[in-house]
């Protein structure tokens, strides 16, 4: 998406299952909020990735009444603390069959996203930052402390070896993840916590982490 501005407009609560319109708080403002956008940027990249053979979608306009999805509003009502800093929102089909990439093509997705950043002589700080669960909805601990131990270790190999069949779901959105490894695969990989937040006997849940490259 690069758009001259990003769009926060809160759903209607009322109408949410109660256990998703409790956290809503999390991941939306009270009312409608417009953030700003790295166009220039945005642009930069899109070609940039067409030219590394990658067939990039795009988009400048939100469908009327629509705004960022609840994976964005977390980064700007969480962790950026409302701050109105450009961005460069960047999408990838973690969860729709049949067209979801690979995690080898996810890893060289972030790379090539990373030459991008170094290719724009702007001369401006930017920072990556990707936003998803690890395995939900049904939590496969083995599965996450794999994939964590593989970007600590900057195991590339591991990360690309990850089976198809097990990133599905909810845990699709690991793929997230793999890209921000590829991106970030020359600093270090200090992870904050991890935490296996199971709801249910049957392992229902949403296996959370937080980690920053450094």
């Amino acid at each position: 998406y690069w758009g001259d501005t990003f769009l926060s407009i809160p759903r209607d609560r009322s109408r949410m299952p109660p256990s998703i319109a409790a956290g809503a708080w999390a991941n939306e403002f009270e009312g409608e909020r417009s953030f700003p956008v790295a166009s220039t940027l945005g642009l930069h990249i899109i070609q940039h990735l067409i030219d590394q053979d990658f067939d990039v979608a795009h988009s400048r306009y939100f469908p009327a009444g629509r705004g960022m999805g609840h994976a964005f509003g977390f980064v700007y009502r969480r962790i950026m603390d409302g701050n109105a800093m450009p961005v460069v929102p960047i999408l990838l089909n973690t969860y729709y069959p049949p067209n979801q990439p690979t995690p080898g093509r996810s890893y060289d997705l972030g790379k090539a996203l990373r030459q991008a950043i170094e290719s724009w002589d702007e001369g401006l700080r930017v920072a990556v930052l990707a936003s998803g669960g690890l395995s939900h909805f049904v939590i496969d601990e083995e599965l996450d402390e794999g994939v964590l131990k593989a970007m600590r270790e900057k195991d590339e190999a591991h990360l690309r070896a990850l089976p198809r069949n097990r990133l599905n779901s909810g845990t699709s959105e690991t793929r997230n993840w793999i890209v921000a490894a590829g991106a970030l695969e020359e600093l270090d990989m200090k992870l904050i916590d991890y935490v296996p937040c199971y709801r249910s006997p049957a392992g229902t849940g949403c296996a959370m982490g937080f980690a920053s490259w450094e």
